[in-house]
């Protein structure tokens, strides 16, 4: 960790934080999602780059050590994707891998559609590729106490649910609610914060000591920007009607990842419904894998990072 670098760069007039290791010709972007931040990567880094890899991880916009924009509630997908590609231009990179994770991979997917040139190959976790349209459908079919439906109402119910509680707990339940296999859904009469008991214990894998290094970034950017980005533009327009991504991609997807008991994600999945989107596409399960496939099991999803990157060089 020690080894890993921080700077500043400006992207379209905010100053966005990127953390980075390795010297390697060949560049890997990774995508954090929510409630992360470039930490959420810190095992993948440090593997690609002793791989050969130069390595770097921004925080998004609003998120951890970047710039929180003058309007967050305006902040776009379409937003982050630009964001990316001036960081490409400020760094002088042609063309990378690009990974990421939850909303992170929302961004890669729209990335990879709009500057195919600048993508060597393409990984995500936890979410596949869907066409416009796909989110809001699958979010008609579940409960109105989905997590996501709840934090994609207008500013107010969200803000107030997470107000209870100090910075520190609202990540902790997070991350306790998305290391589980279940749909995370609250009573009508509940808000989501309520889901977890404060006895139950953090993940095996997750330490104090991580959510301290989470909590004291939430602390700096609040929730503002990360209520907008994903959840509230979920529904936003894309300038593609039908895009199919071309670039080499790799899925990989916890066995035990709540996002596959959304109704008929699993079988998209397997079915291979979603390589029509994606034709080039590989996908791999790890079977005790949860939506923080990355940080629970980071040597297993670091071996197929690499062989992937390997394959596309």
């Amino acid at each position: 960790m020690d080894k890993i670098q921080h700077k500043y760069v400006d992207a379209r007039g905010l100053k966005l934080h990127i953390a980075e290791i390795g010297t390697g010709d060949q560049v890997v972007f990774f995508l954090h999602g929510f409630p992360e931040i470039w930490y959420s990567w810190r095992y993948q880094m440090i593997a690609v780059a002793n791989a050969g890899y130069r390595a770097i991880a921004p925080d998004v916009r609003g998120y951890g050590l970047s710039e929180i924009p003058q309007e967050p509630e305006k902040s776009t997908f379409l937003e982050l994707v630009n964001d990316l590609a001036a960081i490409f231009d400020s760094l002088a990179i042609s063309k990378a891998f690009v990974i990421g994770k939850d909303f992170g991979a929302l961004t890669a997917y729209q990335f990879a559609i709009l500057h195919p040139e600048k993508v060597t190959g393409l990984v995500t976790c936890g979410i596949p590729y869907m066409p416009p349209g796909g989110i809001d459908q699958l979010l008609s079919l579940v409960p109105e106490g989905f997590y996501i439906s709840r934090w994609k109402e207008p500013a107010g119910r969200a803000e107030a649910d997470f107000g209870r509680l100090e910075v520190k707990n609202v990540v902790r339940n997070i991350y306790v609610l998305f290391s589980k296999s279940e749909l995370p859904i609250a009573d009508e009469d509940k808000e989501i914060m309520d889901l977890v008991d404060e006895s139950h214990p953090l993940p095996s894998w997750f330490t104090e000591d991580d959510l301290s290094a989470y909590a004291a970034l939430y602390e700096k950017s609040g929730f503002r920007t990360a209520l907008q980005v994903p959840y509230r533009s979920l529904a936003e327009g894309f300038p593609i009607s039908n895009p199919i991504i071309k670039t080499p991609a790799l899925l990989i997807m916890g066995g035990k990842d709540y996002v596959l008991k959304l109704p008929g994600m699993e079988e998209y999945i397997t079915s291979g419904g979603v390589k029509e989107h994606v034709p080039d596409l590989e996908i791999k399960f790890l079977p005790q894998g949860s939506h923080f496939v990355q940080e629970q099991d980071p040597d297993e999803v670091n071996e197929l990072i690499i062989t992937f990157l390997k394959k596309c060089v």
